[in-house]
């Protein structure tokens, strides 16, 4: 049998409530009007800055609460994953654009360069194609109640990019399942 823990009282902050009179004075501080136009300008351009750096922080991390609007909520995570759980052609297009343009310069190889930019087009096509009906499938069974609207879109847009270029970070590895949690 495990023995119950005994939790420390200040372990879920990590440090001690602060003094009514530290807590007034911190909350007056913060609240105090600019004292001119170029001072509030500072705070603005400041604040600013500080949600830049979580949103920044946010995408590289996966932390859901500082995402942009884009990315927020359970049916962008889920097409995120879904797409993340999965090889795509699309991926890949960057660097097979290199090797068929290189093809393309030696004469002997341009109508097969040609023959490769149709081949590469039509799989992405073909990829589009058959992931966003599965995704549009998956979602219907997964997220019944909830708008799908932009989902599809984002999810391709997203198979457009580099796995390791990709913001948000993948949360998942290839070959599992997205998660459905909400």
């Amino acid at each position: 049998m495990a023995e119950p823990q005994i939790r420390d009282a200040q372990a879920p902050k990590g440090r001690p409530t602060p003094k009514r009179s530290e807590a007034e004075a911190l909350r007056r501080a913060v609240v105090k009007p600019a004292a001119s136009r170029k001072e509030a300008a500072k705070r603005q351009r400041d604040a600013r800055k500080a949600a830049l750096a979580k949103q920044r922080e946010a995408l590289l991390s996966g932390d859901e609460r500082h995402l942009p609007l884009r990315d927020k909520g359970p049916v962008r995570r889920y097409a995120r994953d879904f797409t993340d759980s999965k090889w795509h052609v699309a991926e890949y297009f960057l660097p097979i654009a290199v090797i068929i343009l290189v093809l393309s310069m030696i004469p002997a190889a341009a109508p097969i360069a040609m023959l490769l930019w149709l081949g590469v087009i039509v799989m992405i096509i073909m990829d589009f194609v058959l992931s966003s009906r599965r995704l549009k499938k998956e979602l219907r069974e997964h997220f019944p109640n909830e708008s799908h609207r932009g989902a599809r879109a984002y999810a391709l847009m997203r198979a457009l990019q580099m796995r390791r270029m990709r913001l948000p970070k993948p949360q998942i590895k290839r070959g599992e399942a997205p998660r459905t949690g909400r």
